[in-house]
């Protein structure tokens, strides 16, 4: 695992069980499509509106063969609409991270 995707979603608050169960949803269909996932993460103590994702992977190319299976994917698709007709995710941003390594 050369790179990791750091996933930073801004979520309606109200709706956090909807966030919870798409989140849910990807811990089957990211591994399926090429990504180590290492975990969703939701709001516990503090700010209620931020959760995150990481998600690792060998190169930025393994990276983009991954998006491409999740858009031929329909349980993929599928979790997309879900999310797109809810409106619980508010904003996300995607970062590119590399370990530190004694």
């Amino acid at each position: 695992m050369n790179v990791v995707c750091h996933i930073r979603y801004e979520i309606d608050p109200f709706q956090r069980a909807k966030f919870e169960q798409y989140a849910r949803t990807w811990l089957k269909l990211i591994p399926a499509c090429g990504g180590a996932l290492i975990g969703y993460f939701l709001p516990y103590e503090g700010t209620n509106y931020e959760a995150h994702a990481l998600i690792g992977f060998a190169s930025l190319a393994a990276y983009e063969n991954y998006r491409a299976c999740l858009r031929d994917d329909p349980k993929s698709r599928e979790n997309f609409e879900f999310a797109q007709r809810e409106k619980f995710i508010l904003k996300e941003e995607r970062a590119f991270l590399q370990q530190v390594t004694a």
